[in-house]
Parts: C-alpha cells; structure tokens; sequence
C-alpha cells in the first residue's frame, strides 16, 4: 500500500514559504499537509516518529515549481501516537506535531 499520493498544485504564488498544521489533527488514518513555496525549489518532506526516527519520506528531494501544495500521509500501518513532518525547501526549514489516533 502506498502512503503517498499526488500533490495538488494552485496557480496562486504564494509570497513566502509556510508550513501549514496538518488536518485534521488528530487523524485517522489520514491527514493532508499544506505547503507554499513562493519560489521553484528542491522539496523535501519526512515524517519522523516521537523519537526522531524516520518513518517515511513523503516527498523526496523533488523539484516543485512555485504554488500551494498538499502532502497526503497516510499513518494506516504506524501505531497511535505523536508525529512529526519536517519540511526542507531551499533555506526554509521548518517542523510540526501531528497526532495519529487509532
């Protein structure tokens, strides 16, 4: 089963990098992840589990043209807990909290 799936893109350009909180939180088993890019950039997002272990890499190193996006993360196989997604794009680094609830 795949955890991943495609991201949606919206044609207005955001000013800035954000990194939105997932929703809903908490979650089960799905959650969508909302981010902006104000610039064409290399995009990296992971989940990590409460103690830093990576658990899987939602978007890979992937170039992404400026715009909205939405990450869809699917925790179906990972047991309830706290998560958290981080989020790499150009200088911009940046971590939230979610909360899978089985």
């Amino acid at each position: 089963q795949d955890n991943k799936s495609g991201n949606g893109v919206n044609n207005n350009i955001p000013q800035t990098f954000a990194l939105s909180q997932n929703y809903p939180n908490p979650f089960n088993p799905v959650t969508k992840i909302n981010y902006d890019l104000p610039k064409d950039c290399k995009v990296t997002m992971v989940i990590y589990d409460i103690l830093g272990r990576e658990v899987l890499m939602l978007v890979n190193n992937e170039f992404k043209k400026a715009g909205r996006y939405t990450a869809i993360f699917n925790g179906s196989n990972l047991a309830s807990g706290v998560y958290f997604y981080r989020i790499e794009a150009d200088k911009f680094v940046q971590s939230k909290k979610m909360v899978l609830v089985k």
